[in-house]
């Protein structure tokens, strides 16, 4: 598919509707060809669609925005996936450091006013410098509809800021998602064990309590998105409203 063509989505959500996720990277691959990218947060089930992209397109490039916050346990987590999939890996960073943003803004992520200059510095920035560097057109993303709310608004293929984006496993219940881990053997993210169900920076990452949501760890309880799966335009006001922003 050449940059300049354009997809008619409501025929492409009715072509995919009810398919297999496998079939929709598969149609992915064909459609996009070089310009398809993944990204990956390395959380706490993230090996699924790791495992489920690089058995069909497995030069695919991954890529991992790296906010300088991560847990210890998720840069070992990126190693041994890395190694074990054979990942295309492509790290991207802020264009600030944490040793230079703290002194110069605070911890912009304890309060809801804050959250998003944090976000849009940490994590929205280097992943559209990443999209740019590496020419993508479309990008495959784990979201499931009932992880947020804006998440349960989404269709298989969708248009964010010029970028087409596949949400193979939208559709995957959380038990989709562990008869998936158990057959192919796959490795939860370590922090699993300790209570974490969705894991991202240190700051923003909590284990969560029998009965919680699994994005209820997320954010101090201000948001359920960090902005990167929210289109960067008027509609995205509605989106923020919808994630508690």
């Amino acid at each position: 598919m050449t940059a300049s063509a354009t997809l008619q989505l409501e025929s492409v959500n009715r072509q995919l509707d009810g398919k297999s996720a496998e079939h929709a990277i598969q149609w992915a691959s064909e459609t996009f060809g070089s310009g398809l990218a993944m990204t990956s947060s390395f959380g706490a089930q993230s090996a699924v669609m790791l495992h489920l992209v690089t058995r069909i397109v497995p030069e695919v490039p991954v890529i991992l925005i790296d906010t300088g916050y991560l847990f210890p346990e998720t840069y070992h987590f990126v190693k041994e996936l890395t190694d074990r999939l054979s990942l295309n890996l492509k790290v991207f960073s802020p264009r600030v450091t944490p040793a230079r943003y703290e002194p110069l803004h605070g911890k912009t992520w304890e309060y809801p006013e804050g959250m998003e200059h944090y976000h849009q510095t940490f994590k929205v920035e280097p992943l559209q410098r990443a999209l740019d560097q590496l020419n993508v057109t479309a990008w495959l993303a784990g979201l499931r509809s009932n992880q947020t709310d804006h998440r349960a608004t989404l269709r298989t293929v969708e248009k964010q800021n010029g970028i087409y984006k596949v949400h193979p496993i939208l559709n995957w219940s959380r038990k989709d998602v562990g008869d998936y881990m158990t057959t192919h053997n796959l490795p939860y993210h370590p922090l699993v064990e300790k209570g974490y169900a969705s894991i991202g920076d240190t700051h923003s990452s909590r284990p969560v309590t029998e009965g919680e949501d699994e994005r209820a760890g997320r954010f101090g309880g201000f948001a359920q998105e960090c902005g990167i799966h929210l289109p960067q335009s008027e509609a995205e006001n509605e989106s923020l409203g919808s994630s508690g922003l």
